[in-house]
């Protein structure tokens, strides 16, 4: 993505809906937050450096509670950005009572929790890029086609034949046969649908297939530091697909077009999809090891459960 060189303007926006969506004055960036004194917008953008190689800087704006919030959505319109490719998150500042069960921290860039793309680390694994991941979105590319014939399996529940399965396990071996690049990915599962139907599946239900931290053991020397957190129940954001099941690390833009070809390809054979979807589980950890990354920094009191 090249540089934007047209100067930002900030306008009101509107809190519907939350995320980033298009509007006609640009893009529109709207969170929840109830308990945020304040909320400052950072937006990620590439500039040339010195040896014409590609760097980045965070233009951050204030939004003001009487212009850009809207009861408890805060929201900013902003024209002059690219349509595709930016980088983005939230510093949010509030009470700083823990014992009322905030935990705010302006110094930590937020993830969107309505981000539809994730951008961090592309490889599964490998403790390289960005630890923080940021929020990103693609509006420039044409929408996934599904085809003039698609339709759901829409299979009697009675009749369902479910596999409860892990999307990258399933092929991450060598012993799958496949090309490397495709290993553990959506792609990969695709080659190996004739097998489902072999075994006589009629419904996969998926291990979390949304972005997640499978390094979460990184951060807690123990005994088992050199695994990997495979099942997936470490949201980093309910929203956007795994980024590191995109095949040959595509990065987010691939991983949600590679989802849907994947989920389509299932539907063509008759395969219902089922999500397993487990709210109680995130990245966060606990106030003994706190690893903020959104939820908690957006509204830790309203988002989390827990006892004062």
């Amino acid at each position: 993505m090249a540089g934007t060189e047209m100067p930002l303007k900030y306008s009101s926006g509107k809190a519907s809906p939350l995320g980033v969506s298009q509007v006609e004055s640009g893009l529109n960036f709207a969170i929840f937050s109830q308990h945020a004194s304040s909320v400052t917008l950072c937006i990620k953008l590439p500039e040339r450096g010195t040896k014409d190689e590609e760097s980045e800087k965070v233009v951050e704006f204030a939004l003001d509670c009487q212009k850009n919030k809207t009861g408890d959505i805060w929201h900013v319109s902003v024209e002059g950005l690219p349509t595709s490719g930016v980088l983005y998150g939230y510093r949010v500042n509030g009470p700083q009572g823990w014992e009322q069960g905030h935990r705010f921290d302006s110094n930590i860039i937020l993830l969107d929790p309505y981000a539809k793309l994730v951008s961090g680390r592309n490889y599964f694994g490998l403790d390289k890029g960005p630890s923080q991941p940021f929020g990103t979105y693609d509006f420039d590319s044409s929408p996934f086609d599904w085809g003039a014939d698609y339709q759901l399996p829409n299979l009697p529940e009675t009749d369902l034949v479910i596999y409860e399965m892990n999307v990258r396990a399933f092929t991450a071996d060598e012993s799958s046969g496949l090309d490397p690049a495709v290993r553990g990915s959506y792609l990969g599962f695709i080659d190996k649908i004739p097998h489902l139907l072999e075994l006589g599946v009629n419904a996969v239900e998926l291990l979390p297939v949304f972005e997640f931290d499978e390094l979460e053991f990184k951060r807690y020397p123990n005994p088992r530091d050199h695994m990997v957190n495979t099942w997936g129940y470490s949201t980093i954001n309910f929203f956007a697909p795994m980024t590191r099941y995109a095949s040959a690390g595509g990065g987010p833009l691939a991983a949600s077009r590679e989802l849907k070809q994947m989920v389509k390809a299932l539907h063509k054979a008759g395969i219902e999809v089922i999500l397993d979807v487990v709210y109680n589980h995130t990245n966060e950890a606990d106030d003994a090891n706190p690893y903020v990354t959104s939820f908690r920094g957006i509204d830790n009191k309203v988002i989390y459960l827990f006892e004062l």
